[in-house]
């Protein structure tokens, strides 16, 4: 994406369901789960790069030994980091407890730190605020009590921080942030401590206090702790937790907004946000992978079995569309297919563009992300021309030009920019600044016929088109080319998302800026103003009132306002920009139809709220996220 966007984070969990003797004995290795978790991390990179952090916990240890071991690091390569340091474990154990140490299982268990049956890895993407190794996942809630502890990380946003932090309160609580991730823990942490009293409660007449200490943990009941925990929860999650008694859970938000991923066999169970990664981690096949229903709760006992479990009643699902379309790793084949289609709906709008000159037309993509909606574009440039063939050949329909010629056509296809250099930011001269965004791309020469040719460059999205303005487009005109069209695989993002992607502020849009000059050339600004005074008197919704901003549109209106307001004075080719359609994206991702950001249909009323806020905002000329 050539507007980099931070988004939601990566969660990832094994469960060991054998002694760790028995991985020591098939695998030949004491790291078996390290070395996996490793890989689940590694191939799921992309979804945070601000930080990491790794916990474990080992099961039925005696008293005074530790049991729940945490690292965490925003270093560069946090991930390559955290696992150097849990390396340096085996080999302190070898060093201590002599050669065949890293062979016996109890003993690595009893002595050495990492070497617990339940391991939870978080990779963080930092939306908003400062970036320490405070604010990164897994945050741990202590307690004497081994089954009253609680591990939790998880990719996730709620819009209703303040209605939750107010309920801890009112229970008496006194928590110490205002942040959804220590509200979310801090809620189901209250309700832990609530089954664990239930359950002594229950007991304390026939056992001794030490006894009852067990019972509690073979008896907690998870899923009732989540039901308890969740029900007032608005926003989109996939959390994830570990309790010190060695049970773990994996929760999904109502709608199915955040994915989550799991295997189980004999051996392991495996939770990821993504499939690939799982795929990679443990060489499974990718339909032994299931999918966290939304609403449900993957919970995983202290013996090991486990259970999906609805907590909260599902709601239509929306599962969010920018996973498929640029977020998630694209080695998943459904994904790859997506994308693929996704190029290849374009096809009539480009044609029409080009004015079905293709002979004077060279196709390209802006790297990397958009190759295979690239590649699903030329597929469809090649079915257009078996289609024209069959006319001519089969049917006898009149053409242009020779037949041999048109036998032989192919779509030109060219690689015209690459990523050259990064910019340094101690320029700090607004002019010099612009200089230097400019010769971020470089571009591939005398590949172009100046003056005839047109340019069909394809990007996964357009969102504030600052990166288009300042330098693509720029670079791309240095060819002399007639035309050049940009081309956006998703749709024109008009609302801010609130459940995970940082796109909050409604100013940085540059479908929204599209839609404001509009309305201005039309004397239209009336609009701004009924709008700003039905959010202020309506904060709660449940309307989303921004719609009335675009009413007075349609979608190639504000497309073409977004093509000049990218095309700077200097650029001398003809400027256009084609966006997908929302329908088009539903048939080419029929399950994954969450498409808030595109069209204004929030699919929880806290995401309406957080609209009709941002929109506040904006008028207000307030520069703070909306949720």
């Amino acid at each position: 994406m050539s507007d980099a966007i931070k988004h939601e984070c990566g969660i990832a969990m094994i469960r060991l369901r054998k002694s760790p003797q028995y991985y020591i004995d098939k695998y030949g290795t004491a790291a078996y789960a390290s070395n996996r978790m490793y890989v689940l991390m590694q191939k799921q990179i992309n979804r945070g790069q601000d930080g990491a952090g790794v916990a474990n916990v080992k099961i039925d240890t005696q008293p005074g030994t530790r049991y729940i071991s945490r690292y965490r690091s925003v270093e560069p390569s946090a991930v390559n980091f955290i696992f150097d340091k849990i390396n340096k474990k085996y080999k302190k154990a070898k060093k201590i407890g002599g050669h065949d140490a890293l062979s016996d299982g109890e003993w690595l268990k009893e002595n050495i730190a990492f070497t617990g049956e339940v391991w939870l890895g978080h990779l963080r993407y930092g939306t908003h605020g400062e970036n320490s190794i405070e604010t990164c996942h897994p945050f741990l809630k202590q307690n004497n009590w081994r089954s009253r502890n609680l591990v939790m990380a998880g990719n996730f946003n709620m819009t209703n921080v303040e209605e939750l932090f107010g309920k801890l309160v009112q229970l008496g609580q006194h928590p110490k942030e205002k942040t959804d991730t220590v509200t979310v823990m801090e809620k189901i942490g209250h309700f832990l401590d609530e089954e664990n009293q239930r359950i002594f409660d229950k007991y304390k007449h026939q056992y001794s206090n030490e006894q009852i200490t067990h019972v509690i943990e073979n008896e907690l009941d998870v899923a009732r702790i989540l039901r308890r925990s969740c029900r007032d929860f608005d926003g989109g999650y996939a959390m994830a937790g570990l309790i010190g008694n060695g049970s773990s859970f994996v929760v999904r938000d109502p709608s199915g907004i955040r994915p989550a991923y799991y295997y189980a066999d004999d051996e392991v169970i495996v939770v990821a946000s993504e499939k690939p990664a799982i795929k990679s981690a443990f060489d499974i096949d990718f339909n032994a992978i299931k999918e966290i229903q939304p609403g449900h709760a993957l919970v995983i006992n202290k013996d090991g079995s486990y259970a999906e479990s609805e907590v909260m009643p599902a709601r239509e699902k929306k599962s969010c569309s920018f996973e498929r379309i640029y977020f998630s790793r694209g080695t998943d084949p459904d994904i790859y297919q997506e994308r693929k289609s996704l190029g290849k709906a374009l096809i009539p709008q480009i044609l029409k563009a080009i004015d079905f000159d293709l002979k004077n037309t060279v196709f390209s993509y802006i790297p990397n992300t958009a190759e295979t909606a690239f590649l699903g574009m030329i597929e469809g440039l090649e079915d257009y021309l078996v289609a024209k063939r069959k006319e001519v050949f089969l049917e006898g329909k009149p053409h242009m030009g020779d037949l041999e010629e048109l036998l032989n056509f192919r779509p030109r296809v060219e690689k015209l920019v690459s990523k050259d250099v990064k910019l340094r930011t101690f320029i700090t001269n607004d002019d010099e600044r612009d200089v230097m965004v400019s010769s971020v791309y470089d571009t591939t020469y005398e590949v172009i016929k100046p003056g005839v040719d047109t340019l069909v460059v394809i990007d996964d999205s357009i969102v504030r088109g600052t990166t288009l303005e300042k330098s693509i487009l720029t670079t791309l005109d240095k060819l002399s080319p007639k035309r050049i069209i940009i081309v956006s695989s998703a749709p024109q993002i008009r609302f801010p998302d609130c459940y995970g992607i940082d796109m909050s502020r409604m100013k940085e849009f540059i479908a929204f800026r599209a839609a404001l000059a509009l309305l201005k050339e039309r004397k239209l600004e009336n609009i701004l103003d009924e709008t700003y005074e039905a959010c202020i008197a309506n904060p709660l919704g449940p309307e989303n009132f921004v719609k009335r901003i675009y009413e007075s549109f349609d979608d190639q209106e504000v497309s073409d306002k977004i093509a000049e307001i990218v095309t700077t004075p200097e650029i001398k080719a003809e400027v256009k920009v084609i966006y997908q359609t929302v329908e088009n994206l539903h048939k080419c991702t029929p399950n994954h139809i969450g498409d808030w950001y595109f069209t204004g249909d929030y699919p929880t009323t806290g995401g309406t709220r957080v609209v009709n806020r941002a929109f506040v905002n904006f008028m207000e000329g307030k520069t703070v996220r909306a949720y």
